[in-house]
């Protein structure tokens, strides 16, 4: 029970945090290949495509991150 709680605290935890690295990542991205803002495209470009990619790739490393924490036997 300890596990999947783990894992689902990860799986929440990385899913803020990735999506906060996705955005940043974004806005990087957008600046070094100078996207237009153009009715607002780059923005768009960040937040629905960044940002869910972000989200996806950090709710799943936090989860898995955390379970296999969880799961390992203390010092013997």
């Amino acid at each position: 029970m300890k596990i999947v709680m783990l894992g689902f605290v990860g799986l929440f935890l990385g899913a803020i945090v990735g999506g906060m690295v996705g955005i940043g990542l974004g806005m990087i991205l957008i600046n070094i290949f100078h996207t237009s803002s153009f009715e607002g495209y780059s923005g768009m470009l960040v937040f629905y495509t960044f940002m869910p990619l972000g989200i996806i790739v950090g709710a799943l490393t936090g989860a898995v991150g955390l379970g296999f924490l969880a799961s390992r036997s203390g010092p013997a």
